[in-house]
């Protein structure tokens, strides 16, 4: 089983200094999982949140990968529909360039209603710009010397894109998927697949299936890999650091839940209403003591997932160590492909 980082930096604190702490922290948490044994490590991007959120993750990627020897860089996601293609695959190519080919590109739609009011993009052209993006960006990293594009949102005329990705063709594309549409559509046109870290255990199952089934149906050759399944992370010794853990994950999704997406995901906006056991509620999170998360993941495995993201709420590094040093090693024979 393959392991890495989910999420990103937050800029904390006032004034240039204490905004810059934050990234600070966050790349010295990059790091240390990479002395720690972890493949990867994949970077959101958000605007306008007001809570620190990152926002240029080409830009960080770039800076991580001066710091960095061997971890893999990915994006989770660009939102294309609010980019210059061109301009996207210039920076995603410096950075392969700069990382000797360790560039990851996640890529998605957007989701965020308060994002596109803020771009000034109605959200629901985000489909036809982003498909127009993917064909621009697909040009520039495959094109025997200079292109041009006529399409809807963007031309260009006779361009070359510089400089040219490491990895040739051009580095593995990621889709953030989770509806049945868009992870069919992933496995259809060679993406790799990142799938969320709100979805029951069962469901995540599910979704890896298909998107296998689909590979196979289009003729692709298929690795586990090619599934990136993220999961918060919460390690406990005790009950009282169990209940806490609880109300942590329990306020997440009270924040995020309504993102969720596929079959009983109405449930994540009611939980009020909801008066069972948490575990029963929610299995996507890995919480537990390490035994306890051991099992978790092993069942994760038995259904076909060999790749997963982590996500700890606190960013500690003690939970970091605690993870590769007490869980990570019971994985270690398991069988691992490349994407």
């Amino acid at each position: 089983m393959r392991f890495g980082l989910f999420g990103g930096a937050r800029s904390k604190g006032d004034g240039p200094v204490g905004d810059s702490q934050g990234y600070r922290d966050y790349i010295t948490y990059v790091r240390t999982a990479e002395e720690l044994g972890f493949h990867s490590v994949f970077v959101v991007e958000h605007h306008f949140t007001g809570a620190g959120q990152v926002s240029a993750s080409l830009g960080l990627l770039s800076y991580l990968a001066a710091c960095t020897k061997s971890i893999r860089l990915g994006t989770a996601v660009v939102v294309l529909p609010w980019h210059n293609p061109v301009l996207v695959a210039e920076a995603a190519a410096t950075v392969d360039m700069l990382s000797n080919g360790r560039l990851d590109f996640g890529v998605g739609k957007g989701y965020r209603d308060d994002e596109f009011k803020g771009f000034a993009i109605p959200s629901d052209e985000a489909t036809e710009r982003f498909d127009e993006a993917m064909d621009v960006i697909r040009k520039a990293w495959t094109s025997d010397g200079r292109f041009s594009h006529q399409g809807k949102r963007w031309r260009f005329d006779n361009v070359v894109v510089e400089p040219k990705p490491t990895q040739q063709p051009h580095p593995p594309f990621w889709l953030g998927a989770g509806s049945e549409e868009s992870i069919c559509r992933a496995a259809r046109e060679g993406y790799n697949l990142l799938l969320d870290q709100i979805a029951p255990t069962d469901l995540t199952i599910a979704r890896v299936a298909m998107f296998r089934e689909e590979c196979i149906k289009a003729g692709r050759a298929y690795d586990p890999t090619m599934v990136g399944t993220t999961r918060g992370v919460q390690i406990v010794r005790n009950t009282a650091e169990r209940e806490k853990a609880i109300a942590t994950r329990m306020n997440m999704l009270k924040n995020i839940g309504t993102l969720a997406r596929g079959p009983g995901a109405e449930r994540y906006a009611q939980l009020k209403s909801y008066a069972g056991p948490p575990v029963e509620f929610d299995d996507a999170p890995l919480m537990g003591t390490p035994d306890e998360i051991i099992a978790q993941l092993k069942k994760l495995e038995a259904g076909g997932v060999q790749h997963i993201l982590i996500v700890d709420p606190s960013g500690s590094l003690d939970t970091l160590r605690t993870f590769a040093d007490e869980i990570m090693p019971a994985f270690a024979a398991s069988p691992a492909g490349v994407a």
